[in-house]
């Protein structure tokens, strides 16, 4: 059994918070229902320790639907509502159609708060951050509007470009990945399998080794003897590594080095600047004021370092400053970008221009992805080619100057 958390109404008229041991969520509710209690959320406990490790600390209430199903079921909401059906029909209908148990799960709630009179942005924010709330602020523009479909199908198109660009992404990097993985297999076996091996048979040589013999042999002996603490001593400290590198200081270290590598860091910025610029030009479409819309845009910039820097924009927007002045104060967007978007802000067409400066960045990042591809892969064949070639002379010259010798030998 686990314990959770619920956020109950009781009969007096009261919000109250209760912790209840259940099998699962639909038992917490059954039993708390049962005894008079009106329960407006049931929040399963986060998952801790190991397990929140394997899983990227995304346990819980807080794992996300695939992208994939969740951009599905967006379309096919949006073509019912578009048709007429009532949205707690097209939900319920939606629900017993979702592939993924999880969305089906979260659709189940979703439905049942929309049942108490809670409206479709509410219910969808009320599942904490399973959902972005650029989504549940897009239904909520879509409702004040009496446009949802309008709103949906604006989203899944921004949405849409997300997972185009993230796929672009993994396609790009899976070779330089796996061409860097097989690299370290091959000097790893050479160094702790083949050379031990041959320096035995260097030892039955009259002669002095070369001195590049010397040293791969050396450091080759060494690992093959030292290998059962050292091994696990990198294992180790790479855990160690990667558990503080979760931590909020472990983070902004990992988001700053980024952005001071070269291509690289040009490629971050320039994802971001499309994301954010996206992001906001949807919000802005759905008549959200550019205060609220920068608030919830912000919140894509996965960069915490860009993110930081971000911080004083709301403010100074708030106190009157020009959009794209406070844009300029944050230090990290491109010249081009803020020229574009005070073009956009002092000819009342912001919203169009951020989707054009979205647009452009998303091109630009794409080319210099493969610029950044087109420098790995040579780079990772040029290392790796040197250090096989490096242990193969160190193999190779002994057994040569052997057969030179013999030969003038006779």
């Amino acid at each position: 059994m686990a314990e959770f958390i619920c956020r109950l109404g009781t009969p007096a008229g009261e919000v109250v918070t209760r912790n209840i041991d259940a099998v699962g969520v639909q038992e917490a509710r059954v039993r708390l229902e049962s005894e008079g209690f009106r329960v407006f959320s049931v929040t399963p406990p986060k998952t801790r320790g190991i397990a929140a490790l394997t899983r990227g600390g995304k346990g819980g209430v807080n794992a996300r639907v695939k992208a994939g199903d969740f951009l599905l079921f967006n379309q096919q909401l949006a073509a019912l509502i578009r048709a007429g059906i009532p949205i707690l029909q097209a939900v319920s209908m939606l629900r017993r159609r979702a592939a993924s148990g999880r969305l089906r799960g979260l659709l189940g709630d979703v439905e049942e708060k929309i049942r108490g009179g809670m409206a479709l942005s509410a219910a969808f924010a009320e599942q904490g951050s399973v959902f972005p709330r650029i989504y549940t602020a897009s239904i909520l523009a879509g409702e004040r509007s009496g446009a949802l479909d309008e709103v949906l199908n604006r989203y899944n198109a921004y949405m849409r470009r997300g997972v185009e660009i993230r796929r672009k992404i993994r396609g790009a990097l899976a070779y330089p990945i796996f061409l860097l993985l097989a690299s370290f297999g091959m000097v790893a076996f050479l160094t702790i399998y083949v050379v031990p091996k041959m320096s035995r048979l260097f030892g039955s040589f009259r002669q002095e080794l070369p001195t590049i013999t010397q040293l791969v042999v050396g450091m080759s002996s060494w690992l093959a003897g030292n290998l059962y603490w050292f091994g696990p001593l990198v294992i180790g400290a790479a855990a160690l590594f990667g558990v503080w590198a979760r931590t909020p200081k472990g983070k902004l270290f990992v988001d700053r080095t980024l952005l001071r590598l070269p291509i690289a860091g040009d490629l971050l910025v320039q994802l971001s600047v499309a994301q954010v610029t996206r992001s906001l030009g949807t919000l802005l479409a759905g008549g959200i004021t550019l205060v609220e819309s920068w608030e919830i845009a912000a919140e894509s910039i996965t960069n915490r370092e860009l993110r930081a820097r971000s911080s004083s924009i709301l403010p100074m927007v708030r106190e009157g400053r020009s959009f794209t002045e406070s844009l300029e104060a944050a230090n990290w967007l491109p010249a081009l970008a803020l020229d574009m978007i005070g073009v956009g802000e002092r000819s009342g067409s912001l919203r169009e221009m951020l989707e054009e400066v979205a647009t452009f960045y998303d091109a630009e990042s794409e080319v210099r992805l493969e610029q950044l591809t087109t420098v790995l892969e040579p780079a990772i064949l040029l290392v790796m080619g040197g250090v096989v070639i490096t242990i193969l002379l160190a193999i190779y010259l002994p057994i040569i100057q052997s057969i030179s010798n013999v030969s003038g030998m006779r």
